[in-house]
C-alpha cells in the first residue's frame, strides 16, 4: 500500500498504560507516530513518555464529581476542540459523537441492564437520569460510521443489543513480544523462584487481574490442587473472602496476595508454569496473550473474549465449568505437557503483536481518508 502521511485525532480521557482501553490506545497510537503519521492527542491526561512527538489537546476536565456526568463533559469538550479542526482520520476510545472510527472496548451499558430483574430494568432503563445519559451517549456512538470491537464477544454483544452489523471489525490487543519474551523469562525462572522459596516439584499458577469476583477468582482458588501455589497479583475487593476461601480450601498457605505488582510484572511471569484467566465476563484480557508470549499454558474461560485466540489443547485451554478448570490444571503438573503447549502458546502469540494490529488500523484509516476525498462528509 503507498505510504500516505496521515492527520489523525485520538481521543482518549487518559493516555496512559494504567487500564486496558488506556494501554490500547498508546500503543496503537505510539505506532502510528513512529510510521511518520500527525498524531494530536485530545486527552485529559497523558503521560509525556508515551506521547512524545504527538500534538497535545487538553480537554477541560469538568463535572470530575459524577462519572456519567464527566464522561457527557468530556464527550461536548472534546467536541468543541475538534470542531473546525480537520484531520484525515478521527479515532475515539470514549463516548461522543462525530468521530470518524470507535473502538469498542467494553461490553455495552444496555447489556449489564439486561441482567436486572424486569421491575429493576425498567427503572434503570426509564427513570434513572445516569443510566437515560450513558444510554444516550451509547446510541450515538453505535452510530459511528465504524465501529472496532476488541474481540468476537464484543462483536456479538453489539449485533446483539444494537443491531448493528456493517462496518463492525474485530481487532483485539496486540503484545509485545520483545518485552514478554520466553527466553527472558527462561533465564530469570529458577532464581525469581528461589527468591520465592518455590520448591522444583511445585505448579506455580499465576493469575494477573482486579476485579477478583468478576476475573473469577472465587472458583479458581478451590481448583488448586496438592502442590500447586497460587500468586494473585492486583488488588479486588472483599480480600477477606479470598483469604476466608482459600482457609476453607485448605491451601491458606499455598495462595500469595501479591498486590499490584511493584517492579516487573514479568518477574511472575517467570516463576509462574501457567496462566489462568477464569474470568465470568471479559472484553478480551491482556494477560492472556502476555503469558503466551512468555511461552507458558494458558487456561481460559470461554466467556472471556481472549478464548477466541486459542486452540484448545494445543497452544492453551479453555473451559466451560468449574469442575473443567480443576482438570486441565491437573493435567498441567505434567511439565512435558506445559513445555508442548508452551512452545506453541509462543509461536500463536506471534500472530497478535502490536504492530500487527496497528498495520490492520493503518490500513482502516488509509480507507477511511480516501473515503473522505471521494465522498466529502461521508464518514464524519
Amino acid at each position: 500500500m503507498t505510504f500516505k502521511k496521515l492527520k489523525i485525532a485520538i481521543i482518549i480521557q487518559s493516555f496512559t498504560t494504567a487500564g486496558g482501553a488506556e494501554r490500547y490506545a498508546v500503543e496503537i497510537g505510539r505506532r502510528m507516530r513512529d510510521r511518520g503519521h500527525e498524531v494530536h492527542l485530545f486527552a485529559l491526561f497523558k503521560d509525556d513518555d508515551q506521547s512524545k512527538g504527538m500534538h497535545f489537546h487538553p480537554v477541560p476536565n469538568k463535572w470530575n464529581f459524577s462519572s456519567v456526568l464527566n464522561s457527557r463533559s468530556f464527550a461536548v469538550e472534546s467536541a468543541r476542540l475538534l470542531r473546525g479542526m480537520a484531520f484525515d482520520v478521527v479515532h475515539s476510545h470514549e463516548n461522543g459523537w462525530n468521530h470518524d472510527l470507535f473502538t469498542i472496548h467494553t461490553f455495552s451499558y444496555i447489556s449489564g441492564l439486561s441482567k436486572y430483574s424486569f421491575i429493576r430494568r425498567l427503572d434503570q432503563r426509564y427513570l434513572s437520569l445516569r443510566s437515560w445519559i450513558y444510554l444516550w451517549m451509547e446510541k450515538r456512538k453505535m452510530r459511528s460510521p465504524w465501529l472496532v470491537a476488541v474481540s468476537d464477544v464484543i462483536r456479538e454483544d453489539i449485533e446483539k443489543h444494537y443491531q448493528r452489523k456493517q462496518n463492525v471489525v474485530v481487532i483485539p490487543p496486540g503484545v509485545d513480544t520483545d518485552v514478554f519474551d520466553a527466553d527472558w523469562i527462561q533465564s530469570n525462572r529458577l532464581t525469581l523462584r528461589k527468591n520465592k522459596n518455590i520448591g522444583e516439584k511445585e505448579t506455580v499458577v499465576l493469575f494477573v487481574g482486579s476485579e477478583f469476583r468478576r476475573k473469577g477468582l472465587d472458583n479458581l482458588i478451590p481448583a488448586i490442587g496438592e502442590d500447586m501455589r497460587l500468586f494473585v497479583v492486583g488488588k479486588g475487593e472483599r480480600y477477606e473472602h479470598y483469604k476466608k476461601l482459600a482457609e476453607q480450601s485448605g491451601i491458606e498457605d499455598r495462595v500469595h496476595f501479591e498486590g499490584f505488582a511493584e517492579e516487573d510484572v514479568r518477574n511472575y511471569y517467570a516463576m509462574a508454569d501457567v496462566v489462568v484467566l477464569p474470568s465470568l465476563s471479559e472484553a478480551f484480557g491482556m494477560t492472556v496473550l502476555e503469558g503466551m508470549a512468555c511461552g507458558l499454558p494458558v487456561v481460559v474461560n470461554q466467556s472471556a473474549g481472549a478464548s477466541a485466540v486459542i486452540s484448545h489443547g494445543n497452544d492453551g485451554f479453555v473451559f466451560t465449568k468449574p469442575k473443567e478448570l480443576t482438570a486441565i490444571l491437573k493435567s498441567l503438573m505434567n511439565e512435558k505437557l506445559r513445555a508442548k503447549i508452551g512452545a506453541n502458546a509462543r509461536t500463536s502469540a506471534e500472530e497478535y503483536t502490536w504492530e500487527k494490529a496497528a498495520d490492520r488500523y493503518e490500513e482502516m484509516y488509509l480507507c477511511i481518508a480516501q473515503k473522505k476525498i471521494l465522498q466529502p462528509g461521508a464518514s464524519s
